[in-house]
């Protein structure tokens, strides 16, 4: 035994498989459940535990299972909360006993499966449904540094979509704080979504064996529902990152030599494996939005570049966004989505999402000579781009029901239409002679409007 890592004698004619699981004979509790990583030798496997390993000795007794962990899926698993196992972790009453249960390792759906069509996903957050829309069946990732607002995009994407979607959630906490799952179920349980939804968590005080296989257990959970009830999911994962971090911890742990940035050398084919079973089948679809935490802001790190390639829709928050109140964060040049076709939307949301870019883009390039020079230095279609385009970055704004506890402000949910229509009108010059005040933390325009009216009366009644 080191640590995590634990060596275990078979006899020759009944070696255990690669990803098997093994039950450790455990005075006094539960047993210890291990998975094979290699077969040493004709007698010898070793296993990374998946529970502490507090009180292991030298002789146990150990029972193979004859395959992969299994856990629990079905109806019997929503509104719980449970971990890497399958194990019940909210207090409540333990599952049935028939309550059926599916191995974590399984092939994706074969790709003539897979569903072809891409209906868009509408969140109801104005920058995501104008410049990277999410697909239904796809994948998303919100990609941002420490401390930029990832989790709290991801909790509004989870009250905004159940509130609206006929569907299955299914959250894997990976790797997080124990606080933030112990909000999470607080939140589901108040907003009354969690008879819907099913917690899955891995968190930082555990084994770095249960971080890295707690996405599988949540995505097996997901495919249940797909396959089996036929019903669309929604699988909502934070952090994608730690998935990766504990996958490195592993390989540490096992002895394998580090690669780039000492990433783990099977990177790519244990993001690949997890990445390719979210997918539509059957006329029902798995739709993945992850939160992927960037060590350091460095977006060229190995781990963020890997979840990138298997994503439809980037959405990327950015720190100066942040610094400046710009909420929620989302870099309107450096997102993206393969979504954002005029065959796929049409021809007015493609055109209004160019526009708005193209606007930023501009006075992005602009602001060194502003900051240097002012903004009397610039020609007159300059300034006109430049005034736009701030008042559009407000307008992208918006406050979130999750946040409301501490800003003060109502949640605004806006439609597809009324965003277009708003950005359209600020790059045809509707706003130009509005304080930039009353489009910032708004819904639709007609709000803005009715925001600037108001301090038009108060500044004359003054």
């Amino acid at each position: 035994m080191r640590g995590a890592v634990v060596d275990v004698a078979f006899p020759a004619d009944a070696l255990p498989a690669i990803n098997e699981a093994l039950h450790v004979a455990m005075p006094g509790r539960a047993p210890l459940l291990l998975e094979v990583q290699y077969q040493l030798d004709a007698g010898t496997v070793r296993a990374i535990a998946l529970q502490t390993t507090s009180g292991l000795r030298r002789g146990a007794s150990v029972e193979a299972s004859g395959g992969p962990i299994t856990v629990p899926v079905g109806e019997a698993v929503l509104g719980r909360l449970l971990d890497v196992t399958g194990a019940i972790g909210d207090k409540g009453a333990a599952l049935p006993a028939d309550v059926p249960r599916l191995p974590i390792h399984r092939a994706p759906p074969p790709f003539r499966a897979k569903g072809a069509g891409a209906e868009i996903f509408r969140t109801g957050i104005k920058v995501i449904d104008l410049l990277t829309p999410l697909a239904q069946g796809g994948k998303a990732a919100m990609f941002g540094g420490a401390g930029v607002g990832k989790t709290v995009l991801v909790m509004e994407l989870i009250r905004a979509m159940v509130a609206d979607y006929n569907g299955i959630s299914v959250f894997a906490g990976v790797g997080e704080r124990s606080r933030e799952g112990h909000e999470m179920l607080l939140e589901m349980t108040g907003s009354g979504v969690l008879e819907r939804t099913v917690l899955v968590y891995g968190q930082m005080n555990e084994p770095p064996g249960a971080r890295w296989r707690v996405p599988l257990t949540a995505l097996t959970i997901a495919e249940q529902f797909r396959d089996a009830a036929h019903k669309n999911v929604l699988l909502l994962m934070d952090n994608v990152f730690r998935f990766v971090q504990a996958g490195s911890e592993v390989s540490g742990l096992l002895g394998r030599l580090p690669s780039r940035v000492g990433y783990q050398p099977t990177l790519a084919t244990e993001v690949a494996q997890l990445q390719e079973r979210i997918a539509s089948a059957g006329g029902a679809s798995v739709t993945a939005i992850e939160a992927v935490y960037v060590p350091a802001d460095d977006f060229t790190d190995p781990a963020v570049t890997a979840i990138a390639g298997h994503v439809d829709s980037m959405v990327v928050l950015s720190r100066a966004m942040a610094a400046d109140g710009m909420y929620p964060a989302v870099d309107p040049i450096a997102s993206s989505s393969i979504l954002l076709d005029p065959l796929l939307l049409g021809e007015e949301h493609v055109r209004v999402a160019t526009e708005v870019r193209r606007a930023i883009e501009h006075y992005r390039e602009l602001q060194d000579v502003i900051s240097l020079l002012g903004m009397e230095e610039l020609g007159r279609e300059d300034r006109r781009i430049v005034e736009r385009a701030r008042r559009l970055q407000r307008f992208l704004t918006q406050p979130f029901s999750v946040t409301e506890a501490f800003t003060g402000m109502a949640g605004k949910s806006v439609a597809l239409e009324d965003t277009i229509a708003g950005c359209r009108a600020i790059l045809e010059g509707t706003a130009d002679g509005w304080d930039e005040a009353s489009l910032y933390m708004v819904g639709t325009l007609e709000e803005a409007r009715a925001k600037e009216e108001a301090a038009v009366k108060r500044s004359d009644a003054a």
